[in-house]
């Protein structure tokens, strides 16, 4: 054996034994074979998921309620303000709608009068 093949074998190994490393570092569940990158990602989304439960429970529920009396009429000035101009957007949508419309047919008369004189 030379030492060409010696590098190569050790290569392979390498790459092999990095490879069942990667699939198996930090595995808290089962990891599929038949779908290893699948199983990867899924344990990767449960560990995300389970560090924002624990971030969201930051603040206590007095804390949170506190917050709520104190801010509750800016929340809700808010939300009627959102309302309003959601209202507003769909009327001027409609208005844009209408306009276009008009400016279509104007521009087709324009088109056949300008046709008709030459």
């Amino acid at each position: 054996m030379d030492l060409l093949s010696f590098i190569i074998i050790v290569f392979c190994l390498c790459v092999l034994i990095f490879l069942i490393y990667y699939f198996i570092r930090g595995a808290k569940g089962d990891i599929s074979l038949a779908r290893p990158v699948e199983s990867r990602v899924d344990e990767y989304l449960d560990r995300r998921f389970q560090q924002m439960v624990e971030e969201w429970q930051l603040v206590s529920h007095p804390k949170l309620q506190q917050f709520k009396e104190q801010h509750y009429k800016e929340i809700e000035n808010d939300e009627a303000r959102l309302a309003e101009l959601k209202k507003y957007e769909s009327g001027m949508q409609t208005t844009m709608s209408n306009l276009e419309a008009r400016l279509d047919t104007l521009e087709k008369e324009l088109a056949r009068k300008g046709s008709a004189k030459k």
